[in-house]
């Protein structure tokens, strides 16, 4: 288990918190989204303390393990581990990297969808990464993975690389290794994210590399992203 904080309760049925990377000063960030009926689906799982998990299981009832993509599977086993029956999901373009370590169960077209959640896999990235829809008591959120970052740049060495040479940072954008890597067709991507700006009451934009963007600055992160796709 690697360091991490504390979970911290974003909406009524929304609970997130940020970990560490090995070697990195980058942090790592899972959010936990519980349905209606107490299940909770949890999202770029990270192994918490004992006082975290049993805070966690408090939530709910551990059902779905959504893996984001085939870089995020560090903790996923661990998950498994502690919850045999958890249905373990990814997009189907990152099944073949992440089924190297854990069983997979099947995709995000195979999650039963809610009033609460619904899970979409995005255009423009190979089917490889996906974005979560989720309705709580204040609005709507969205969750995504490394197709957006949000984060300052970092000093040590990896961290510098990171996020400078790579164009990983600062502030809202998408980063020049993920346009090399896994972003497969720009414009479709650039039209995904402007119309997650446009849905209905949008309160937040979380992704897995680090800050959330609230209220006025969740449209205006996923706008800002757009621009350099």
């Amino acid at each position: 288990m690697l360091a991490h904080g504390p979970l911290l309760k974003l909406a009524d049925n929304l609970l997130w918190v940020q970990g560490a990377i090995p070697g990195m000063s980058l942090k790592r960030c899972m959010v936990v989204v519980r349905l209606n009926d107490g299940k909770l689906v949890i999202h770029n799982g990270i192994a918490l303390g004992a006082a975290e998990m049993t805070e966690l299981e408090r939530f709910g009832t551990p059902a779905f393990l959504l893996v984001p993509n085939g870089g995020h599977r560090l903790d996923a086993p661990a998950y498994k581990e502690r919850y045999p029956a958890l249905r373990v999901l990814t997009p189907k373009g990152s099944r073949e990297r992440v089924e190297q370590v854990i069983e997979v169960d099947g995709s995000y077209e195979d999650f039963p969808h809610t009033d609460v959640l619904r899970l979409e896999t995005l255009n423009g990235v190979g089917a490889a990464e996906g974005a979560l829809i989720a309705q709580s008591n204040d609005g709507t959120s969205v969750i995504l993975n490394d197709c957006m970052f949000n984060m300052d740049r970092k000093r040590d060495p990896l961290g510098f690389l990171f996020t400078t040479v790579f164009g990983s940072a600062p502030g809202p954008r998408v980063s020049r290794l993920a346009k090399l890597i896994f972003i497969k067709d720009k414009p479709a991507l650039r039209a995904e994210f402007e119309r997650l700006a446009a849905l209905p009451n949008l309160v937040r934009v979380i992704v897995a590399h680090e800050n959330v963007a609230s209220g006025q600055d969740a449209r205006a992160a996923l706008l800002q992203a757009a621009t350099y796709l």
